[in-house]
């Protein structure tokens, strides 16, 4: 995998970009004025980041893994430690599917009812492969979401959750926490 060098990055016209960021020249990137980078990043390849007029903002020590998806017209927030396994979707908008209206961009936008939400993803959240993140979802710190699963609401913290929908299945460790600590990472 071959990453971008700083000087692309900044010729990108990203909001902002921190320390040690690694993008795949292979990820697609749009809106780059809307999405702020922090420090330490990793972004693989075949990745999606489409910021609507809400943003993306990344904060430090994320990593998102290959053929992930972020896109909407909502603030899609990934928090400090967190973790986008491969193939994860995050959605800030999504379409109507009742049939009451059409879908698709290509319909003028009278004729659609898209939903647009923010989206939190906390602090040393873990999302596992092929799960996807609905608009107006919360995933506070801590949350393990299971491979394949489907938020469509609030996760509360230091829970593993898995399913469609997901749900709290069990309590996750806070051992990590003290390990960040001791690591004195941010």
């Amino acid at each position: 995998m071959a990453y971008l060098s700083r000087d692309e990055l900044e010729k990108m016209g990203f909001a902002s970009v921190g320390e040690t960021v690694f993008i795949s020249d292979k990820a697609s990137i749009y809106g780059t004025e809307r999405i702020t980078l922090g420090n330490n990043i990793r972004i693989d390849d075949f990745c999606v980041l489409s910021a609507g007029t809400g943003g993306i903002v990344i904060g430090d020590y994320v990593h998102i893994a290959v053929f992930s998806l972020l896109i909407g017209a909502g603030e899609i927030v990934l928090s400090d430690f967190s973790t986008l396994s491969s193939r994860v979707s995050v959605y800030s908008s999504s379409d109507d599917y009742s049939g009451e209206y059409m879908t698709n961009p290509t319909v003028p936008a009278e004729f659609t009812n898209v939903n647009h939400g923010d989206v939190l993803i906390g602090r040393h959240v873990v999302i596992g492969s092929g799960s996807v993140i609905l608009p107006e979802s919360i995933i506070h710190d801590g949350v393990a979401v299971g491979a394949l699963s489907l938020v469509n609401n609030i996760c509360h913290e230091f829970g593993i959750y898995a399913g469609v929908p997901a749900k709290r299945i069990k309590e996750r460790q806070r051992k990590l926490l003290n390990i960040a600590d001791i690591a004195n990472l941010k």
